[in-house]
């Protein structure tokens, strides 16, 4: 359930995320309304055993790719239509489809076609300071610190060797799965506070990250 579009860093997306449940959950009524449409919606999924599974995963690929979109809406009827381990593995393989389609459009298509899938200038401003040759170990931070998106293309654009791509991604984005769909089971069972905690915990992992990011990239390109 992060909604981690339009570029912002992920800590901010955890932050936002934490206020929208908190609002969510307040009213009981509208939580049980939300509970229902999540039950709708799960049984569409698994009435519809191969479409549902293919629908899910493509949708979680597209907000792997897109800045204006996200698929967390889906993570709570993955939940009560499948369960959490098979929600966690629909959704890591749609974000490591997405990311890998980013990486792969930036570095087969270029510049012009990105200009429509992601925000501009978080591409331009990493876009100078990495390169092919950045350690693996910023490139994890660069994964943890911001949306899918934004290292995809830039990492593509920069023709980042696609093997360590991959595992950065992978190394990312299956935690991140995984603590989606708890989040979701949560959510479902409007259980706030350890809800709350992990989301405080996330953003203070991504806060680091990206510090530790910025930091190594100051050092190694001064303004």
């Amino acid at each position: 359930m992060t909604p981690q579009r339009g570029g912002a860093p992920r800590a901010t997306a955890a932050i936002l995320l934490g206020v929208i449940i908190a609002a969510l959950s307040a009213s009981a009524a509208l939580h049980e309304s939300l509970v229902r449409v999540f039950d709708a919606a799960s049984t569409i999924l698994a009435t519809h055993p191969v479409a549902g599974p293919a629908m899910f995963v493509a949708l979680a690929a597209a907000s792997a790719m897109l800045a204006f979109f996200s698929s967390a809406a889906l993570v709570p009827a993955g939940v009560v239509a499948w369960g959490m381990p098979t929600t966690a593995a629909l959704l890591s393989l749609g974000w490591l489809l997405g990311g890998l389609l980013s990486y792969g459009s930036a570095r087969g298509l270029g510049r012009p076609l990105l200009a429509h899938l992601a925000p501009v200038e978080f591409l331009a401003k990493y876009e100078r300071r990495i390169s092919r040759d950045t350690p693996f170990g910023v490139v994890l931070l660069f994964q943890l610190a911001l949306p899918s998106e934004i290292p995809g293309y830039v990492l593509g654009l920069a023709r980042y060797p696609l093997a360590r791509y991959l595992a950065a991604l992978a190394l990312v984005e299956a935690p991140y799965a995984a603590v989606t769909v708890w989040l979701g089971q949560e959510f479902l069972q409007r259980r706030l506070a350890p809800l709350l905690a992990v989301l405080a915990a996330g953003a203070l992992v991504g806060a680091v990250a990206l510090h530790l990011l910025r930091r190594h990239l100051d050092r190694a390109h001064p303004r």
